[in-house]
């Protein structure tokens, strides 16, 4: 089955402009997103989807496809849906890579492949156990609720499920507690509907764009795992990543 990667990759992002051409060792963070996905060999075509011509040019250089995609797009979904369209290509399937995490593991990237192509399965995402109660409580992690089949229930910058009678220090262990990861994997014609869909209530409540997928009838599968990848959203994120994790390429 042939399945597509798309890399969203924008230029203008608030709190780090230009990010995706920062030099993490002897690479931009986008040559290493890439490169990590090509040579996971879990897709037939690898594209990067930038608003930006100086993203395209550079990644065109090294050999990538690159997508010119509207500015306008208010997420990356979005920016893959629009992707897929111009690049002409057929897939069974669409896995947006997140264009800010060099350090994405391949194993993160074959549970999503695997899990878009079961039967009965909308979108794939993955998902965490929570080890660190400081996680639990805090409003910039995503939680999510699985039921019994492995599907999503819901998802909530709050502390789902209470634990009702208990004191919230008491809360931890009593899970289990999930922390969502941004990756996601689409059936091409889930991805071009979703993004035709208008903005839901609950996702404006939450400001979380996978509620409107819930709450339009999407079945959204959550593969588990215990890797996570660290998003390079800040600077002092880029100075931490430098820091603890050594590049000799």
């Amino acid at each position: 089955m042939a399945t597509i990667g798309i890399i969203p990759a924008r230029f203008a992002s608030t709190r780090f402009p230009g990010k995706p051409l920062v030099r993490i060792g002897n690479k931009s963070m986008i040559q290493r997103v890439a490169e990590r996905a090509v040579q996971s060999g879990l897709f037939q075509d690898v594209l990067i989807a930038s608003d930006d011509s100086r993203i395209l040019e550079h990644v065109e250089a090294l050999g990538f496809r690159g997508i010119m995609t509207s500015e306008s797009h208010q997420s990356g979904t979005d920016r893959c849906a629009e992707a897929l369209e111009k690049s002409g290509l057929q897939a069974d399937a669409v896995v947006n890579i997140q264009g800010d995490e060099p350090m994405v593991h391949v194993e993160q990237l074959a549970r999503l492949v695997d899990l878009i192509h079961q039967p009965n399965v909308d979108i794939a995402t993955l998902v965490k156990p929570i080890s660190d109660p400081q996680v639990l409580f805090d409003a910039n992690k995503v939680k999510v609720v699985l039921n019994r089949l492995g599907n999503a229930m819901y998802f909530s910058r709050q502390t789902i499920p209470a634990q009702r009678g208990k004191l919230e220090k008491e809360w931890f262990g009593q899970g289990p507690y999930y922390q969502h990861l941004g990756l996601y994997a689409f059936k091409p014609e889930v991805l071009r509907h979703v993004v035709q869909l208008p903005m839901s209530y609950l996702e404006q409540s939450e400001s979380l764009e996978q509620l409107r997928w819930l709450e339009y009838g999407c079945t959204i599968a959550a593969g588990i795992t215990t890797l996570e990848t660290p998003a390079i959203d800040t600077p002092e994120d880029l100075a931490h990543l430098l820091l603890t994790q050594k590049f000799d390429d």
